[in-house]
């Protein structure tokens, strides 16, 4: 799947140093496709943990109201 979105992220120094030690450590040679990984699953994660029940009308990944944008009021 192409990715033609940008995420800019910023680190203070010491979560850059745990981020280059972890990489280092664990031979981590892709720290993007790991970054992505890492956050995509983090999400996923979070999903699957509040699903609703069978009675429960609420928004989930795939039946929003409304855009992320319109949300933040923008």
């Amino acid at each position: 799947m192409r990715r033609s979105n940008r995420l800019t992220l910023m680190l203070n120094n010491r979560e850059m140093r745990a981020l280059a030690v972890y990489c280092s450590r664990f031979r981590v040679r892709n720290r993007s496709g790991f970054i992505r990984e890492t956050v995509i699953k983090e999400i996923i994660r979070r999903f699957s943990d509040d699903l609703p029940s069978l009675w429960e009308e609420s928004p989930d990944l795939f039946n929003q109201r409304g855009s992320v944008d319109e949300q933040r009021g923008r």
